[in-house]
Order: structure tokens, then sequence, then C-alpha cells
């Protein structure tokens, strides 16, 4: 079996799975911005503002397809700050969607560019991140319990080999 094939097999799933959370939580900001407007859009700009830095770095997409966000700088999850940076290219047209019709209008003319790079910079990084990852300085990973077991040992590998020989 090619390994860089499998490779670049995972990294395409990874994306679109990625994708795939990401349109949860824009399904979500979409039907709190219709069915409750004009709060609905300032509910949606507060989701956004906080998705990420909840659940242990899980929005409901994320925690929907099993994802979580955690800070590059420590391996922590995603804080509050992170979480409002790292969620800005799509806070920043929601703000324009406030104002009645013109202000949909440049909604979109703002939202489409920035959603372009944000899948652009997704495909095109060999790390995977998006416009927002880069600005807030995280990452998505899946979200299995081995990083919280490893944080959790009181003790490292090596010590545990040195003691028993």
């Amino acid at each position: 079996m090619d390994r860089k094939y499998l490779l670049k097999s995972a990294i395409k799933v990874a994306r679109y799975s990625r994708i795939l959370a990401k349109a949860i939580d824009l399904f979500i900001v979409v039907v709190l911005s219709l069915f409750l407007y004009p709060i609905g859009i300032l509910l949606s700009i507060v989701y956004l503002t906080f998705a990420d830095s909840i659940q242990n770095g899980q929005s409901v997409g994320k925690k929907f397809i099993g994802f979580r966000v955690i800070s590059l700088v420590d391996g922590s999850p995603c804080s509050l700050k992170q979480s409002f940076i790292r969620n800005l290219p799509f806070i920043i047209p929601l703000v324009f969607a406030i104002i009645p019709v013109a202000g949909w209008f440049m909604a979109v003319i703002v939202g489409i560019p920035i959603v372009g790079i944000e899948l652009y910079l997704l495909y095109k990084l060999d790390s995977g991140h998006r416009l927002g990852d880069v600005m807030a300085d995280t990452t998505v990973m899946a979200n299995d319990d081995t990083m919280l077991a490893i944080k959790k040992r009181k003790t490292n590998w090596f010590e545990d080999q040195g003691s028993q020989a």
C-alpha cells in the first residue's frame, strides 16, 4: 500500500470533517440570525466568540465531529481570546448584517472573500490551518483522550523504565 496515498487521504478526510464541523456552527448562526433578527445576530456573534472556548475547546460542530481546538503555545484548550480571534473572519461579516438590507449586502460582499481565503489556506497550507488558526495560534485536533492521559501522568515513561531496571 502506498503510504503517501494513505497520508493524503487522511488529510483530505480531516479537511472535509473540519469543513463539516464549521458548517454545523454556521448553521446555528444562520438559524439564530434569521429567526431572531436582529437579536439573533448579536446572539450569533456571542456564540462565535465563545464557541471554541467552551466544552474544553469544542464548539457544537466540533463536538459532533469529534474535534477540539487547542493552543499551539502550550497545548491547552482554546481560550476565550483565541476563540474570538479565531472566529473573527466569520464575526466581521455578521457585524454588517445587523443593518437591514444594505448591511446584508455588505455582509455577503465581505463574507464571500473571507470564506474563500479560509478555504484556500485550509487546502494550501501543509499544516491544514485556516486563517483563524494562523491569527489565533491554534490548531484543531481529534478529541481523543491520549493528550489528557499524558497530562495526568505523574511521571514520564523514561522515569517508569528507570525504576524497573
